[in-house]
């Protein structure tokens, strides 16, 4: 996929401007607007640049599917019905590929079946056209929101998954048991072990996990894999 150059918000059609890599400057949130009415798009761009907020517009989910969704913290503007791949078709295609960007939904064409196949698929919010500028800047904030949660959230699991790789397979046996609520005595009796070598597998591998207790570790070992987290060889 094509990427984008960093910049101020373009007027369209000129290529949205922020779809840049993650860099320095990635704090700051991007809002993806597609909506084939470009009276729209100026407007929702006008809107969010009032209160600071960058944007890139497209025309149709087609034009945003060339290009690389920014890993900047924000989310999706999307009208429903569009040429070609429709709001919702997108919204299903992203949820295949594992992009879990929110998405608040614009329309004029709304309906309650819409409504509930959207909010159903994780959507922040559905709202129609007109609406509110507060109404909208609220939907906006809340999905930012969503989207440092899930992010913050995506790097504990890869952190929590990166040190687990790092276990021997006694460690993560031993590990696996603390994690359930058992005694170190319980876990030597079952795995044929003194417990003086349970305590020292117990300490190596609560050290590679960076946990300092064992509530810290059940909560670390809860973020993993269900694979993982049952010492299930991968």
């Amino acid at each position: 996929m094509r990427q984008a150059t960093a910049g101020q918000p373009a007027a369209y059609p000129r290529i949205p401007a922020g779809l840049a890599p993650l860099s320095a400057a990635s704090a700051r949130p991007l809002v993806i607007i597609v909506d084939d009415d470009h009276h729209v798009r100026s407007a929702l761009q006008e809107l969010l640049l009032s209160v600071d907020i960058e944007s890139a517009c497209f025309s149709t989910t087609q034009d945003l599917l060339q290009f690389e969704l920014s890993d900047r913290p924000g989310c999706l503007i999307l009208d429903v019905r569009m040429p070609g791949i429709s709001g919702l078709d997108l919204q299903q295609h992203l949820l295949r590929s594992g992009n879990t960007k929110p998405i608040i939904f614009l329309t004029g064409h709304g309906d309650i079946a819409m409504t509930v196949q959207a909010m159903k698929a994780g959507a922040v919010d559905f709202l129609t056209k007109p609406v509110r500028d507060q109404a909208l800047l609220d939907a906006v904030g809340d999905a930012i929101e969503r989207d440092i949660a899930q992010t913050a959230a995506a790097r504990r699991v890869r952190q929590a998954t990166e040190r687990h790789a790092t276990l021997t397979a006694r460690e993560r046996q031993v590990l696996t048991e603390v994690a359930k609520g058992r005694l170190n005595k319980q876990i030597a009796f079952d795995l044929g072990l003194s417990e003086i070598t349970i305590k020292l597998h117990r300490s190596n591998g609560s050290r590679k996990m960076q946990a300092r207790s064992v509530t810290e570790l059940i909560r670390i070992w809860e973020m993993l894999p269900d694979d993982l987290r049952r010492n299930v060889p991968g």
